[in-house]
């Protein structure tokens, strides 16, 4: 979590970072997973995890990596979890009140949606305000889809099944998109690889030092990819894979539309430079 809470601009009342002390340990319940390299064990969903104590809180937590749920170290709700307990059921707790379990459990993953989108929504927001490059017609846009976006997180919980998310995504997505074209235009670009394209195949790529300043790398496959002391200002990181790349040294600092997320599954140290709203993860080294 931030050190200073995020939140929705113009919407103090709408956070971008969780609280995880009030959201009844709902990506610890609601969600499922399975055993793999992030888990150490098969947990459907709406059911909670082994490890999760009678207050809510986690009975490993300070073990998570080491005990095998490195996925718990890197996933992010994004406020969802506070706002689905504490606004849309009144912050009556699942164990206490079971009837609200089925409906909290199903709202929670939409709305952790919608949080993510507003994550996007607002760093576009704040680049259309910054940069002359981006046209009224896009900032207008980016506006708008924020409104429409505040509008769903708000629904009652029975409507929100309706929700059509993918509909959603994709019109955002090419807002972002235009945001994105204007921002790196104006930053240059030059030099940057062919093959540093949206999508790219760049698993464990040997990237150290370069300058890709304006590149596209939305969607790229960047797992254990070495980004040791590389430039990625203006970088477009949407939906990138970042496992296990290596970040140490290297500047993030205007990187567009990464996510705690993606930090959190690379590894970095005290050089690596990242965007204000994103704090070093606490199992970063160094």
């Amino acid at each position: 979590m931030p050190a200073v809470p995020l939140h929705l601009s113009g919407h103090p009342d709408i956070a971008l970072s969780a609280d995880c002390g009030n959201c009844f340990a709902l990506c610890c319940s609601a969600l499922g997973f399975e055993r793999s390299t992030d888990f150490a064990h098969d947990k459907p969903a709406g059911q909670a995890c082994r490890n999760l104590a009678a207050d809510f809180s986690c009975t490993i937590h300070a073990r998570l990596r080491g005990e095998g749920y490195r996925g718990c170290t890197v996933f992010d709700c994004f406020g969802a979890g506070q706002h689905v307990a504490q606004d849309l059921f009144g912050g009556r707790s699942w164990t206490e009140h079971p009837e609200v379990r089925a409906p909290m459990f199903a709202a929670f993953p939409i709305v952790r949606q919608l949080h993510e989108v507003l994550w996007y929504l607002d760093e576009a927001r704040h680049l259309c305000r910054s940069s002359p490059a981006v046209g009224d017609s896009a900032a207008a846009g980016v506006a708008s889809l924020t409104e429409e976006t505040v509008g769903l997180t708000r629904l009652e919980p029975a409507r929100l099944d309706a929700v059509d998310l993918a509909e959603l995504r994709e019109r955002v997505g090419e807002a972002l998109k235009d945001v994105s074209v204007a921002v790196r235009s104006a930053a240059g670009g030059r030099g940057v690889p062919r093959r540093l394209v949206p999508g790219a195949d760049l698993l464990g790529a040997d990237l150290a030092g370069r300058v890709l300043q304006g590149a596209n790398l939305r969607g790229a496959y960047l797992i254990a990819a070495d980004l040791t002391g590389a430039d990625l200002r203006w970088v477009d990181l949407l939906g990138a894979d970042l496992r296990d790349a290596r970040l140490q040294g290297a500047d993030l600092s205007r990187a567009l539309f990464l996510t705690p997320m993606q930090v959190a599954a690379a590894s970095g140290d005290s050089r690596t430079r990242l965007p204000e709203r994103i704090q070093p993860p606490a199992h970063w080294q160094g």
